[in-house]
């Protein structure tokens, strides 16, 4: 089934964007006191993953099947080198989202060439041969993973141990991640990015090199997935092959195209609602699956630009 075109950023709508930022940021502090933490950092972490595939996907027209690769490459990263060689959690995030950025350099240059399916396919060969190299490789465990990661000091001056602490961290580096993606899309980069996604041939006329452009937009996306898996190593204190596996691929095409693709809070949304489903539908077991792909099929019926992306269009909201 075809799905509807993304909804435009809206660049004329800076304050509406601004606010709804603040709101978030403000729902994010008070959070904690209101829900499970562990709960709403593995919600950012998504959410940031989202954001990050939505770059790509929204803004540039290109869809992955391989971006757990990144995700959980970078997981594995943070794990081992937090627990095997005693590395500061910064330098344990920053190794692992290095990691992530260096492996989508390759599996960019070797993707954007194609478009449509060809690059979806090759994008989930790759990421398969991530998948098999981890579950061989001596240092990620194999099929037991990364276990007890230690989260440390960050800074040496905050532990990440206390529960609250670990939390704001989290929604810091989620914030983080989130304006760059806002910046990047609201810049020039990013409107040559949409140009790209809209229509290659008379950008290529205007004098852009499209694969130049798009291998940025990639490496940007893949490095900023890989903050996410990395954060997601210290908040859960494991990495395992679940974070490297198709299936996790495929749950980001689904926020995404979930909460509005092509929007500034769209997977934001969907990564919350997915993991709200299935934090809270886990008591029907394997059935949890078909329950959120029925939802997934009335949303794509209903709201063809997802959630936030067809609540902006009924309110004509703009920049959202």
């Amino acid at each position: 089934m075809r799905v509807a075109a993304p909804a435009t950023t809206g660049l004329g709508a800076p304050t509406l964007s601004w606010a709804l930022i603040g709101l978030m940021i403000a729902l994010g502090i008070v959070a904690p006191f209101l829900a499970y933490p562990v709960f709403l950092m593995n919600v950012l972490c998504f959410a940031l993953f989202a954001c990050a595939f939505n770059l790509l996907l929204g803004y540039v027209g290109l869809l992955s099947f391989g971006h757990a690769a990144f995700f959980g490459w970078a997981a594995y990263v943070t794990g081992y080198t937090a627990k095997a060689w005693g590395w500061p959690p910064e330098l344990a995030l920053l190794a692992g989202t290095a990691v992530a950025g260096a492996i989508g350099v390759v599996f960019g240059w070797l993707a954007i060439r194609r478009t449509g399916i060809y690059f979806a396919m090759i994008t989930l060969a790759l990421a398969q041969m991530v998948y098999f190299f981890a579950l061989q490789a001596p240092f990620t465990g194999g099929e037991d993973g990364i276990q007890a990661i230690p989260r440390g000091r960050l800074l040496g001056l905050i532990d990440l141990g206390p529960m609250l602490n670990m939390y704001y961290v989290t929604l810091a580096i989620f914030v983080f991640g989130f304006l760059l993606v806002y910046r990047a899309i609201h810049s020039p980069f990013g409107q040559v990015l949409q140009a790209i996604r809209e229509n290659p041939t008379r950008a290529v006329s205007l004098g852009y090199e499209i694969d130049h452009y798009k291998l940025l937009a990639f490496v940007l996306s893949a490095t900023l997935a890989g903050l996410a898996g990395a954060t997601k190593a210290l908040v859960l204190q494991f990495a395992t092959l679940t974070d490297v596996h198709w299936h996790t691929s495929g749950e980001v095409v689904l926020m995404t195209l979930l909460g509005g693709m092509g929007t500034i809070f769209g997977p934001v949304v969907g990564a919350f609602l997915v993991l709200t489903l299935r934090q809270y539908l886990a008591g029907f077991g394997g059935w949890v699956t078909v329950i959120i792909g029925v939802i997934f099929v009335a949303c794509v019926l209903l709201f063809r630009r997802g959630i936030v992306g067809e609540l902006a269009h009924i309110f004509r909201f703009k920049g959202v």
